[in-house]
């Protein structure tokens, strides 16, 4: 029989405890069976309400102008989300003519 290591520091040495494994050298406990759900995961909408994934193509929802230079994002333009993060603009995204970008979900919509 085969016990998974510990999710918190990785120990081998797990060991079960009728429903419950624990891990000695933490001394951390869990349900192998519980859904885990990761609390710290970001959850951005776009202008429509909708939920965005990483992996999305996005298009704008209004012009944009790029900051430090005169070139101006129109409507329409299309983008592919790479990440999320945290801060005020909250996509990392490929923006097609204009390259690597951060822009905020306010301003996209869910292609």
């Amino acid at each position: 029989m085969s016990l998974p290591n510990c999710p918190q520091c990785n120990s081998e040495y797990v060991y079960q405890d009728q429903d419950m494994l624990i891990c000695p050298e933490c001394a951390h406990e869990w349900n192998p069976n519980e859904v885990v759900v990761d609390e710290d995961a970001l959850i951005i909408k776009d202008a429509n309400g909708t939920q965005l994934q990483e992996g999305d193509k996005v298009t704008l929802a209004k012009d944009l102008k790029v900051k430090g230079s005169s070139q101006v994002l129109k409507i329409g333009t299309k983008a592919t989300i790479k990440r999320f993060v945290d801060g005020d603009h909250d996509i990392d995204c490929k923006v097609d003519g204009a390259g690597e970008m951060m822009l905020k979900s306010q301003f996209v919509k869910k292609a």
